[in-house]
C-alpha cells in the first residue's frame, strides 16, 4: 500500500545512481514520488539505470559543484522534498586525492543547502546523508548524537563538514534539514570492488580467497540498504516535528562486527568457509572501531531495522550471484 504522505511529492535526489540512492528511488517510486535524479555520470551497471528505475524518473544532468544546475534543478520541478545522497564514496580515494572528494562532499553540499534556502517557499523537508565517520577517532564508543565531530583525514572531514554546514543551515536559516549518520552501508547494486562486502562475495563466486586491505580486526557497524532507505524516507516524513528538525541522527542495528567476523558470516552463507581470506594490513587513513548508538531514533522516530547481518546478508549474496552470473554483466565489470 503506498503511503500517502510520499505520493504526488516532487522529491530531488542526489546520488541516485549509488548505493542509497538506487534503492531510495525504487522505494519513492513505489509510494507514488515524482522522482528528479541527479546524474554525474550515466553509469549503465548502476541499479537506478539496470532495473529501468531511470526510465521512471527526471533526469537532471551535473556535477554537485556547480551550484546553477542544483538551482534550475530544484526551482524547474517545484521540488518539495531533497535528499542529499551524491558523495565521493570510497575513504581509499579521498586519501590519495583529497580534492575532488572535498570539492564534492562540502562544495556540493553548501551548494545544494544555498538552493534549498533561496526556494525555502519550495522545499519543505531536506535529509542530508552523514556519516559515522563525522565522528573521528573516538575512545568512547558506540557514538551518540552528542558527540563532537572531529573528523581527522580527508574522507572524515568532508563528512564532519558535510554535517556541521547542514547544521548551520538548519539553525541560522531555519531550513527543514536533519542529518542520517550511518556506519557502512552494504546491500545489491555497490559495485566498488574494493569494498569488503561486495569483494568478498565476488571472490567466493569465483571460487577465490576474499583479499582484506587491513589486519581484519577494523570493527565497523554493517547496515543493509533497504534499511537504510527506509531510516532516511522516514526521518524525511517526521522533519518538520519539533525533536526533529536541526537534528543529527545515527541509524545502527548495534550489532558491530569486525572484518574477519563479516567475512566468516558471508563465508557460512556461501559454504566457502575452505577459502581463507588473503590478510594484507595495508590500509591507511581509517580508524579501527566505530559504531553506533541509535537510541535517539528508536525513541523519536520509533525506527528499527528489518534485517539482521545474516538476513540482510543473503538478500546481497543472492543479488550478487545474479548479477554476476548474467553474462553481459562478466564481460564488462573491471578488476
Amino acid at each position: 500500500m503506498r503511503s500517502s504522505f510520499w505520493a504526488n511529492r516532487r522529491v530531488f535526489v542526489t546520488g541516485a545512481t549509488g548505493l542509497v540512492g538506487s534503492w531510495l528511488v525504487k522505494d519513492l517510486l513505489s509510494k507514488g514520488a515524482y522522482v528528479v535524479a541527479l546524474v554525474r555520470d550515466y553509469d549503465p551497471q548502476s541499479e537506478l539505470i539496470r532495473s529501468g528505475d531511470i526510465n521512471k524518473t527526471s533526469v537532471v544532468n551535473g556535477a554537485l559543484e556547480d551550484y546553477a544546475t542544483l538551482e534550475r534543478a530544484i526551482n524547474e520541478n517545484e521540488i518539495s522534498a531533497v535528499f542529499h545522497l551524491g558523495a565521493q564514496p570510497i575513504v581509499g580515494a579521498a586519501q590519495r586525492n583529497p580534492l575532488p572528494t572535498l570539492e564534492t562532499n562540502i562544495r556540493g553540499t553548501y551548494n545544494l543547502l544555498e538552493a534549498c534556502r533561496v526556494h525555502r517557499n519550495l522545499v519543505n523537508q531536506i535529509v542530508v546523508a552523514s556519516s559515522d565517520k563525522a565522528y573521528g577517532e573516538s575512545s568512547t564508543l558506540p557514538y551518540t548524537e552528542d558527540m563532537p565531530l572531529k573528523g581527522v583525514h580527508p574522507y572524515e572531514v568532508s563528512k564532519s563538514c558535510t554535517d556541521l554546514i547542514t547544521q548551520s543551515y538548519a539553525s541560522s536559516y531555519k531550513l527543514p534539514a536533519a542529518i542520517a549518520r550511518c556506519g557502512n552501508i552494504y546491500g545489491g547494486g555497490d559495485l566498488h570492488w574494493s569494498r569488503i562486502v561486495p569483494g568478498t562475495i565476488r571472490s567466493f563466486l569465483s571460487g577465490e580467497a576474499p583479499v582484506i586491505r587491513s589486519d581484519g580486526k577494523f570493527t565497523r557497524d554493517y547496515i543493509y540498504v533497504e534499511d537504510v532507505a527506509a531510516a532516511y524516507l522516514q526521518l524525511g516524513q517526521a522533519i518538520n516535528e519539533q525533536e526533529v528538525a536541526g537534528e543529527a541522527f545515527n541509524f545502527s542495528p548495534e550489532s558491530p562486527l569486525t572484518v574477519l567476523e563479516l567475512v566468516e558470516l558471508i563465508a557460512r552463507i556461501m559454504k566457502t568457509s575452505h577459502l581463507k581470506p588473503i590478510i594484507q594490513n595495508q590500509a591507511q587513513g581509517e580508524i579501527i572501531s566505530q559504531y553506533l548508538d541509535s537510541s535517539k531514533a528508536a525513541s523519536v522516530l520509533g525506527w528499527r531495522t528489518s534485517f539482521n547481518h545474516r538476513s540482510g546478508m543473503e538478500r546481497t549474496i543472492t543479488w550478487y550471484r545474479n548479477y554476476l552470473n548474467t553474462p553481459q554483466e562478466q564481460q564488462c565489470i573491471a578488476p
